[in-house]
């Protein structure tokens, strides 16, 4: 063996080779085709032709590198490989190193201008047939990497027996392996330009293990769905401007739990069991659920993702989701995700440092890490890096038919020094301080949904004035349906949270927001949020005794539902829960059992009910015609009272609202 060879098989040996198609699979040299493959835990391999004799294989390296020439002309026949392991074991296996490209230029080429909004039907882990052969085609985006192998359980999670082929300047890297099947747990360890060792998590992966396992799987969707009535009635409705929206906030992890069986999560099934009549009795619109895509730290509440493409593998497979999504369809119930394309976490099996660089993420910590949360911020002028979150967004509201993405910390995208100090972050080409990539990519993704899925919506959760985020974009708008009314959720828990006898001194607190309710399409939030972190719960962080804390909360609920913009309510807000919320435990569900937190949640349920079926309060939402002030100024009794309208002027509704427990004439 000369010593250029020498050094190709160290390579190989060493997972260093960048480029293994060159060597292994079939090779027509001079005389015949030569075969060459590495199994490393092989003793003999045997090439089987079909119609042939089987041809011993010679190792030629102690790695397990195998070669033997079929003498004759220089097409390739049809063959197979037969391993004998240690013990006299033997399996029959297919050569992956025979099969060509099956990612085209065409793809490539798009994903790379940051339009191919279909990626994920590439990338990832796809079963399929080749040929005579079934296996799973694997692809990533690495283009930083010196050598990307597949490893799993087809082959002993060892990065030497698939490193994959690289597709040319696109960074993508592929290969089809015959030995994976649906069910497999993957990884792909990447070799850095620097020589380091880094096993990822398949940034496409559509299903994964349950935490703390990190590994992806390979899986394949059967579902049938049933919601062709639902999707079909949807798109031509359109928006749900003009019609009734409460939503209900779930985080699934702790909406309830089975405490008899070591207090474990509900599955998916369970939740369609329970949650959904649960919803419709409560008559709730909508259900929208804190982030359901995989995540390694349940103390996230899932805002730190990792597996962008898999939903949560805690409450069961994608299917099961998808399911779950059917089952509030057929009920009538729309779902809303939580999404998170604001950053992500620096895990070492995540996005951070994919190939050993900062491909997802600005190198530049001022532009790359948000200090405050220890996570980092998506580079959105990379087209690769849009294209990704564009076409995930797609994928939830194709592949799971979910009604809507409510897109989280909306705010910290639009700005460069979103909470940073002077010197911690860098401007834009203008010299000031919006991030025009995020600006571009939150109005191209809006765009994007809302052609690509008609009558689906896109919710913002933007807590700063910035102007028109949910007006079209080709008015300069940033193209969302909906945008939380935070001002009027803060300036009405200021004023509830008062001593009634104080609450006078802060009146303004309650009509402020009619100054600027019809700039934006509201939804007025009670949200998550607001019952963490030492605030309290809803009914917990309003003063007085219970019976005047269950009052307060009645009056405030019922300003809610009759201020003009739709309804966002937090899962055990509805029934008064006494403590805050705890993400790893369940609701307090016994509080029921007291006629007092029973009393406030048929109260809730009136309310959606009433909701739903007075135009008044739900047709004009969004424009001046929909309210009028009866009387704003009185502020010594800290009554309020006005007018909601419906499309029809002569359909109105008169509210007033006493604010403090002192009964008024």
């Amino acid at each position: 063996m000369n010593a250029a060879v020498e050094r190709l098989f160290d390579a190989l040996a060493g997972a260093r080779h960048a480029d293994p198609f060159s060597v292994l699979g079939p090779h027509a040299i001079e005389g015949g085709v030569c075969i060459r493959t590495i199994l490393p835990a092989a003793e003999s391999v045997r090439v089987m032709v079909r119609g042939g004799e089987p041809l011993p294989m010679t190792r030629r390296h102690l790695s397990g590198i195998f070669d033997a020439t079929i003498r004759g002309g220089s097409e390739v026949p049809d063959y197979r490989l037969e391993v004998t392991y240690p013990g006299g074991h033997t399996a029959e296996v297919d050569d992956p190193y025979r099969y060509g490209r099956v990612i085209g230029e065409y793809d490539l080429y798009l994903f790379g201008e940051g339009n191919n909004t279909r990626i994920y039907d590439k990338f990832g882990a796809h079963p399929m047939r080749l040929g005579q052969a079934d296996g799973v085609h694997f692809a990533v985006w690495a283009p930083n990497a010196q050598r990307v192998s597949v490893v799993g359980d087809f082959n002993g999670w060892d990065g030497r027996v698939h490193p994959m082929r690289a597709l040319g300047a696109s960074g993508a890297w592929e290969i089809f392996i015959p030995a994976a099947q649906i069910g497999h747990r993957y990884k792909f360890e990447i070799r850095s330009r620097q020589g380091e060792i880094l096993l990822k998590t398949d940034p496409y992966g559509f299903a994964a293990e349950v935490p703390p396992q990190s590994a992806s799987i390979v899986t394949r969707s059967t579902y049938q769905w049933k919601d062709d009535e639902w999707m079909q009635t949807r798109e031509q409705a359109g928006s749900w401007f003009t019609k009734p929206m409460a939503c209900y906030e779930v985080h699934l992890g702790s909406w309830a739990r089975i405490p008899e069986e070591g207090d474990r999560y509900l599955t998916y099934q369970e939740l369609a069991d329970r949650l959904i009549p649960y919803v419709k009795e409560m008559g709730f619109t909508h259900i929208e659920l804190l982030p359901v895509m995989e995540h390694p730290f349940s103390g996230s509440w899932g805002y730190q993702v990792t597996g962008f493409f898999a939903p949560t593998s805690r409450f069961g497979t994608p299917d099961d989701f998808r399911a779950f999504v059917d089952a509030c369809h057929a009920a009538g119930i729309g779902v809303i995700l939580d999404w998170v394309p604001g950053h992500f976490p620096k895990d070492a099996h995540g996005l951070a440092r994919f190939d050993g660089t900062s491909l997802y993420e600005h190198s530049d910590p001022r532009q790359g890490e948000h200090r405050e949360w220890g996570t980092l911020i998506f580079n959105y002028g990379r087209n690769e890096v849009r294209n990704f979150l564009l076409a995930n967004a797609l994928y939830w509201l194709h592949e799971f038919h979910v009604d809507g993405l409510r897109v989280d910390a909306v705010a910290s995208m639009l700005y460069l020094d979103y909470s940073r100090k002077e010197g911690e972050w860098l401007p834009n080409r203008f010299g000031g301080r919006e991030n025009l990539d995020a600006i571009d990519f939150l109005r191209q993704m809006n765009t994007l949904t809302h052609a690509e899925r008609p009558g689906s919506i896109t919710l913002a959760e933007e807590s700063t004035a910035w102007p028109s985020v949910s007006r079209p974009t080709y008015l300069g708008g940033l193209g969302f349906t909906y945008k939380w009314n935070m001002g009027w959720m803060n300036d009405t828990l200021q004023y509830m949270q008062k001593d009634p006898i104080y609450r006078r001194y802060d009146h303004w607190h309650l009509t402020f927001s009619l100054i600027y309710a019809f700039t934006e399409n509201f939804v007025l939030p009670f949200s998550h949020d607001e019952v963490v972190h030492g605030k309290g719960s809803m009914f917990g962080k309003l003063p007085g005794d219970d019976w005047q804390k269950a009052a307060a909360l009645r009056v405030l609920y019922g300003f809610m539902y009759s201020h003009p913009g739709k309804k966002l309510m937090f899962m055990g807000s509805e029934f008064g829960q006494g403590r805050e919320w705890n993400y790893d435990t369940s609701l307090d569900w016994h509080m029921l059992d007291s006629p007092l937190h029973a009393g406030i949640s048929r109260f809730v349920r009136d309310l959606n009910r009433t909701y739903a079926t007075e135009p008044s309060l739900h047709e004009v939402d969004f424009e001046p015609a929909g309210f009028q002030w009866i009387d704003c100024n009185d502020s010594e009794n800290s009554v309020i009272s006005f007018i909601r309208r419906a499309r029809d002027p002569q359909d109105a509704m008169v509210v007033l609202l006493n604010l403090t427990p002192v009964p008024r004439d």
